[in-house]
């Protein structure tokens, strides 16, 4: 046999020089649940080892990760029932929680770089990402709502925007919002190909914001459906999206795949709540390996093509490797 391809097996320095894909911090965007009060965590149920923080308590997590090389962040408000209306309006509110705090990590972070969610569900009564008119999540008035939002956020100084509604158009809306207040530089990480999921359970339990009524199917999409992503790609790359997302991601890897070979701009991967939530109950009853599992998953998005990969793995990650 001339070819064997066991040589290249043959020692960990050799399999080391030979590895093709290679996950660092540089790749993290950890996201981080902002809570109301002082000195307060709240761990996630259906997420052990992630918790919900409150202003000054994020920060000491910001400068924790910062330690470890994890640069990015994307923050989630979890806001009581008493700030939600039908039209989010708590999401303009300059004194409010969110927008508050934000402008206080980037004063205090400069370097860090922090992404923030555009959709009406953490603010909205409705529980939906979008405005709820007679029962129907509509479509082109949630449009300005957005473009609000995303202006508001980008006044704190974050850097990228990261809109996860699926609402057709609010990718150009919202670029055009940005650039007509002169933030031009802010980026948008659109949520591109965003299923509607069975694996975001903890998710909305961490920020209570499970729709009130029916389900997400009329603007989220088919997990059935992968050519669905390629018209999604297409469209928010016209409209401006300096990324684009695929969410969830250990299920969509060949959407991953898919969008990293058809397209410039850079793939990010959410590897979502109820992705991290399997890992830790399946290793917590000593069933897998949870550290071999959760590098595997890793490498696994970044093989199928992101660039980016959202995790709740990501500190955990950095304080096995640092």
């Amino acid at each position: 046999m001339l070819q064997r391809p066991r040589r290249n097996r043959k020692s960990e320095v050799i399999r080391n020089m030979v590895q093709e894909t290679q996950v660092t911090t540089h790749d993290f965007i950890f996201p981080l649940f902002l809570i109301d009060g002082k000195n307060k965590t709240s761990e996630v149920s259906s997420m052990p080892g992630i918790f919900r923080y409150s202003p000054d308590l994020i920060l000491k997590e910001i400068e924790s990760c910062m330690k470890l090389g994890i640069k990015a962040f994307d923050v989630f408000p979890s806001l009581a029932d008493k700030y939600k209306d039908k039209r989010a309006t708590e999401s303009f509110n300059k004194k409010g929680l969110y927008l508050k705090t934000l402008t206080q990590i980037k004063k205090e972070f400069p370097d860090a770089c922090i992404m923030t969610d555009v959709a009406m569900d953490p603010y909205s009564s409705d529980g939906h990402d979008g405005l709820v008119k007679n029962g129907e999540i509509v479509n082109d008035e949630t449009l300005n709502i957005l473009a609000k939002m995303a202006v508001a956020q980008a006044e704190c100084g974050i850097d990228i925007i990261g809109p996860s509604d699926m609402m057709d158009g609010r990718v150009g809306v919202i670029r055009e919002a940005l650039d007509d207040h002169g933030f031009t530089n802010v980026s948008i990480m659109s949520y591109t190909a965003k299923y509607a999921s069975a694996f975001y359970g903890p998710f909305r339990d961490a920020l209570d914001s499970a729709p009130k009524f029916g389900d997400k199917k009329t603007y989220q999409m088919n997990p059935a459906n992968s050519k669905e992503a390629l018209i999604e790609a297409h469209l928010d790359t016209q409209e401006g999206a300096d990324f684009l997302m695929v969410k969830p991601a250990m299920s969509y890897l060949d959407v991953i795949k898919d969008l990293s070979q058809k397209f410039d701009l850079p793939i990010a991967a959410y590897n979502v709540s109820g992705e991290y939530a399997m890992v830790k109950a399946a290793a917590a009853k000593g069933w897998i390996d949870g550290d071999r599992v959760r590098d595997e998953i890793l490498l696994s998005m970044k093989r199928a093509g992101a660039s980016v990969i959202l995790t709740y793995f990501a500190k955990e990650w950095a304080l096995k490797n640092r």
